[in-house]
């Protein structure tokens, strides 16, 4: 799926079924992060009139989902915690090359877009390893959200830079972010 180089075990989703609370929670953060990226890509071309509308959709869309996952949380009765760091997160981003103003964006949408492909990946894992039915039917339809996503960002990438170089760095992500997913997976959040 999406080139990924190493998968997530799917004894995770166990850890992750463990502690809905907290998976809950946790995705609640991803989503509204989510949407706080998309603002930030807005901010960086507002002169591209069609890929603002896009990204103003993608937003919209991740902040709805920050909506569904709170309210699962309160209908389960469980208590929406603090934002938490996300190292995973985090540790993608030092990836991110400070050259050009293109390259910056460039690398932007491939960093939010290696965030989807992983995301989409680990709710394919949900959706397939945990019992609980309701969070299977949420998960899928979360997993082809993020799909979507992935195709946008990577589209966009190719869009605003030259579409070989594009590619080529891509593969770079790839190989970047094998090197670091392999220390996650066993922790109750989604890119733990």
């Amino acid at each position: 799926m999406f080139k990924l180089k190493l998968p997530t075990d799917p004894r995770w989703a166990n850890i992750a079924e463990g502690n809905i609370g907290e998976i809950l929670t946790d995705h609640a953060w991803c989503e509204q992060k989510a949407a706080t990226n998309a603002i930030s890509l807005i901010m960086m071309l507002p002169e591209r009139a069609e890929i603002v509308t896009e990204l103003l959709a993608i937003a919209q869309e991740e902040l709805d989902h920050f909506n569904q996952v709170h309210e699962l949380i309160k209908k389960r009765g469980y208590t929406f915690g603090k934002a938490r760091k996300d190292n995973y997160v985090n540790e993608l981003a030092k990836f991110v090359v400070q050259g050009s103003r293109e390259d910056l964006i460039v690398d932007k949408m491939l960093f939010a877009a290696m965030i989807e492909a992983r995301s989409c990946e680990r709710f394919k894992v949900l959706t397939e390893n945990i019992k609980d039915e309701e969070l299977k039917v949420f998960y899928k339809e979360l997993m082809i959200s993020e799909a979507n996503h992935y195709t946008t960002f990577i589209g966009f990438a190719r869009q605003l830079g030259d579409i070989e170089k594009v590619n080529k760095r891509w593969e770079e992500w790839l190989e970047y972010e094998a090197s670091i997913i392999k220390s996650y997976g066993n922790k109750e959040t989604i890119h733990g």
